[in-house]
């Protein structure tokens, strides 16, 4: 008789093990998630960065600049793209210093969806900003914080109002209802990049008195580059 006792709290005491393990491998799984800087989450980094980028700089739509600049330079992309993410932070920020702040160019964005189908209700979300004047603040911030891989199921609609709240977009309610019906804008712009020969994201082209009609850039590989073309538009 006295071996049950000592049978029972073995049990007990392999239960309780048993417990411990499972509690420890689902609190470390939750400090995994918690920690993933890879993006794509609700937590978005970079507002006050590209406030400060921005500061001052007219936005109508997706053109930022005085939208009586002379030259337009004008950026083909998908939000999705890494690459676009890239230029966004390294490529044209000394363009948006000196050409767009001295008035001497403005830079329009435009849809071109070639990543999935993710990448159309983003480029959607942002021309829903651009109707309230932040769409370079969001277009900026998504590229900022895109997820670790495309198509991964990152874009939710929780993902892209926390890049709109963080962008000041200031009516959220007017950006959700337009957002769901900027889809026809995305696909027109990305139908107009095809036609022009553009199968890669970021693609540029710029407009301007010393340029004949819409001079396509391609993908140029610096600053300097666009800065160039810029200087030849004008």
């Amino acid at each position: 008789m006295s071996a049950e006792p000592e049978r029972r709290q073995r049990l007990l005491q392999m239960a309780t093990g048993l417990v411990f393990v499972v509690v420890a491998v689902v609190l470390v799984l939750i400090v995994v998630n918690s920690g993933n800087g890879s993006g794509g989450d609700t937590k978005i980094e970079g507002a006050g960065e590209i406030d400060r980028i921005l500061a001052g700089i007219p936005q109508r739509g997706m053109v930022l600049g005085d939208p009586e600049a002379p030259l337009t330079l004008i950026e083909f992309g998908d939000l999705q793209c890494p690459v676009c993410a890239g230029y966004a932070k390294d490529i044209l920020p000394p363009i948006i210093e000196n050409q767009v702040k001295n008035g001497k160019a403005k830079i329009e964005f435009r849809n071109l969806t070639i990543i999935g189908a993710e990448s159309t209700p983003a480029g959607a979300a942002a021309l829903a900003a651009g109707d309230q004047g932040r769409g370079w603040n969001y277009l900026e911030l998504f590229y900022r914080n895109q997820g670790a891989e495309e198509n991964s199921g990152y874009v939710t609609d929780a993902f892209m109002e926390a890049i709109a709240k963080a962008a000041g977009v200031e009516n959220l309610a007017k950006w959700r209802r337009d957002r769901q019906k900027l889809t026809s804008e995305v696909e027109k712009t990305t139908e107009e990049a095809e036609r022009l020969g553009y199968d890669a994201t970021p693609s540029f082209a710029v407009e301007g008195p010393g340029a004949k009609g819409l001079e396509l850039l391609g993908t140029p590989e610096s600053a300097g580059a666009i800065e160039a073309a810029i200087e030849d538009a004008a």
